[in-house]
């Protein structure tokens, strides 16, 4: 039985520690590298056979190659041969279903790791793809509507820049970080908040806050 060689990718160590710890119990895979920056796991990828990333879909943003769509898109260029599994508290049916567009083997939900990963690495160990069996959560509150209508008029795109914007980084940083022009990143981002209906960056933050958009 061949063994699949993994890579961990996120900047908490407790949950390299955590996530190292469950795939551990698994004998069709090993651990042969951490990374807590995109910098470190290219690194890693460059130096050694490498079967699976299991990445967090959040990185310090102080990285060439991003974090989120932009690094699972730069691994699927340059490491096509290597499989990706994706950590995330994103929930959002867009961001989600581009991941599976740009060919990730799964998409894990952190809140549910311990009940996924081991059908997850089954699922790969088989050659085959992983889709969480557990249902969507499901609000006892009337669904949102109007903020589904809001959020399904954003690209990928435009959902990634405010989810940066968001998390505390500048325009600069973000046009740094998916190596466009603040000028292109500012177009971006003021087209998406006019089609959240919001007419500050005060009223952004706290409208994505609130709607827990990002969560």
């Amino acid at each position: 039985m061949a063994i699949l060689n993994v890579v961990i990718a996120d900047d908490h160590p407790i949950v390299l520690l955590g996530v190292r710890e469950l795939i551990e119990r698994d004998e069709r895979f090993r651990v042969v590298g951490e990374a807590v920056c995109s910098n470190a796991l290219i690194e890693l990828l460059h130096n050694q056979p490498v079967d699976l990333v299991i990445t967090d879909f959040n990185m310090p943003a102080d990285s060439p190659y991003g974090d989120g769509l932009k690094l699972v898109e730069y691994l699927g260029r340059h490491f096509a041969q290597v499989k990706v599994l994706v950590l995330t508290m994103i929930s959002s049916p867009l961001i989600l279903t581009r991941l599976h567009e740009l060919g990730v083997v799964g998409v894990i939900q952190k809140n549910q790791l311990h009940d996924d990963i081991q059908l997850a690495l089954s699922s790969i160990a088989n050659g085959r793809t992983f889709k969480s069996a557990k249902p969507e959560p499901v609000s006892v509150l009337e669904p949102n509507v109007a903020l589904d209508e809001r959020l399904s008029r954003l690209s990928p795109k435009e959902f990634e820049i405010l989810r940066m914007f968001v998390s505390g980084q500048s325009v600069t940083t973000i046009a740094r970080s998916q190596s466009r022009s603040a000028k292109t990143i500012s177009t971006q981002k003021i087209s998406a908040m006019r089609k959240l209906e919001v007419s500050s960056d005060q009223d952004l933050l706290t409208y994505c806050l609130e709607n827990n958009v990002f969560q």
